[in-house]
């Protein structure tokens, strides 16, 4: 039997099924795993071709590599699969020349720092032993790629979406071809998943992701979704979204969904069509989930049908303070969107995680505390402070180039601290000092913690995991982010 192992090595915890975000989850301030669908994904097609699979989230599991070791060496893969992100790329290699001093079979990369690689950025990179990367969306590239590596059929120059070396030069096919009939994928293997790893985040409760739509029409310059999944957004059916939401309440007994996308409000006919399905099923009142959101793609109306469906909390992307810095970026709203959507959240109960962005490489010290300011007027529920990452490719990476605030490789950075050496007024550290302030000013306020003080009196049961994020906020606030090359030394 040809078996393939699907991993996330052990390391830090990073959304490395994220590749828009790929967040750096043990440094944020709240932010909690999430299911490893992009290993589902493949897991559930290999297994319909009649590979035997192993699918394992070491990082989320906490394992170290002598178990690792000694499972590879008890399952004997032919090919391991490794997601990676930006941020822990580096260390993911040393880990994949540790398997080959042991074992021999073939590896491939997956992950979003292989789409369309250029050569000059690879040579950073020792990717010797490495059989393939994965830069497109591998849950249409797994099974004919494996196909080809383990069983001869086809050749990879007939692959979209992936690259490798022959006689030392880089090869790669078509990165602009995205499947259009996503209905067509099975649902992920959640049989050979862990689920109670991934939880929600106030209850600890386990929590499934649910894949709703692919790609996204709107330019964000710090975003990889336009080049990873195109500006053209592939919605699943509400049918077939919904089958897989009572796959898991009746299968696998989770009543709690992330419902991601890119933009999940980006269709507000559709985002109302799936809260209606919902609220005329049986599950209505017995499952929550969470979405995310632009301010200028909710109404009153969309606000009202997320919380009778069981809508828990809205993840919005507000990203900055300043009407100027929102239309630099590409975000097509302002700071009154930014208002008009708290208020119709608000108004329809619904808690808000907000998103904010600093950093920007033409931003001064004013901008930056102009955000927070910002952000302290808005009272979200919950907020996230990412530093500004130029990945390659992007827009941002291009304007970090013109002001000359890239420092580094492009390589072991990610939203905490980024390869830039601040913006072209304010460095890294100080940046990073006054995000620090943000974040204990912003905790402390006394309107804030009665919120908490209350939920936690309504529900006890969510008193240890404030009490968890606390002390993880409190860490990483007196923990150094500013240090160059964290992954990569």
């Amino acid at each position: 039997m040809n078996g393939v192992l699907l991993m996330y090595p052990p390391g830090k915890m990073y959304q490395r099924g994220e590749d828009r975000a790929q967040c750096n989850v043990e440094e944020s301030v709240s932010v909690e795993m999430r299911a490893c669908n992009d290993l589902g994904y493949a897991a559930a097609i290999l297994r319909e071709k009649g590979y035997d699979v192993l699918l394992r989230d070491y990082q989320t599991e906490k394992k170290d590599a002598e178990y690792v070791k000694n499972e590879i060496l008890a399952f004997r893969p032919k090919m391991i699969v490794i997601s990676v992100t930006y941020g822990t790329v580096v260390k993911d290699l040393e880990y994949a020349r540790g398997i080959l001093s042991f074992y021999e079979c073939l590896i491939v990369l997956k992950g979003a720092a292989f789409f369309d690689p250029e050569p000059k950025i690879l040579h950073e990179l020792d990717l010797e032993g490495i059989r393939c990367m994965i830069g497109g969306e591998m849950s249409f590239i797994i099974g004919p790629l494996a196909d080809c590596l383990l069983r001869g059929e086809g050749n990879l120059a007939q692959i979209p979406g992936i690259s490798w070396y022959e006689n030392g030069e880089l090869k790669k096919t078509d990165f602009c071809t995205f499947h259009e009939n996503v209905d067509e994928l099975p649902f992920p293997a959640r049989d050979l998943m862990n689920n109670t790893l991934y939880k929600r985040p106030d209850t600890g409760e386990p929590m499934a992701t649910i894949q709703i739509s692919y790609g996204c029409p709107s330019g964000c310059i710090y975003c990889l979704t336009p080049m990873l999944s195109g500006r053209k957004v592939r919605f699943r059916s509400i049918e077939n979204i919904f089958s897989e939401i009572e796959e898991c309440y009746y299968k696998y007994h989770i009543r709690h969904f992330f419902f991601k996308a890119d933009t999940f409000t980006i269709d507000r006919e559709r985002a109302i069509g799936l809260c209606d399905r919902i609220i005329h099923s049986p599950l209505c009142g017995k499952i929550s989930f969470t979405v995310n959101s632009r301010t200028d793609t909710l109404s009153p109306q969309l606000c009202a049908k997320l919380k009778k469906a069981g809508c828990f909390m809205v993840a919005v992307g507000f990203e900055s303070g300043s009407d100027e810095t929102l239309r630099r970026i590409g975000k097509h709203a302002d700071t009154e969107k930014s208002r008009e959507a708290m208020r119709m959240l608000r108004e329809a109960g619904l808690p808000v995680y907000g998103f904010f962005m600093v950093g920007f490489p033409w931003e001064t010290e004013a901008d930056i505390r102009n955000t927070f300011d910002f952000a302290l007027r808005l009272r979200p529920d919950y907020v996230e402070i990412h530093t500004a990452m130029p990945y390659y490719g992007t827009g941002l990476y291009t304007e970090c180039e013109k002001l000359n605030t890239i420092e580094g490789s492009s390589f072991g950075f990610d939203y905490i601290a980024p390869n830039t050496k601040g913006t072209a007024y304010v460095d890294l550290a100080r940046i990073e000092r006054l995000k620090k302030q943000f974040l204990l000013r912003f905790h402390s306020d006394p309107a804030f913690l009665r919120r908490i003080a209350v939920q936690c009196a309504s529900e006890p049961s969510k008193l240890g995991h404030y009490l968890y994020y606390g002390v993880r906020l409190l860490k990483n606030i007196v923990r150094n982010h500013s240090g160059k090359g964290r992954e990569s030394r």
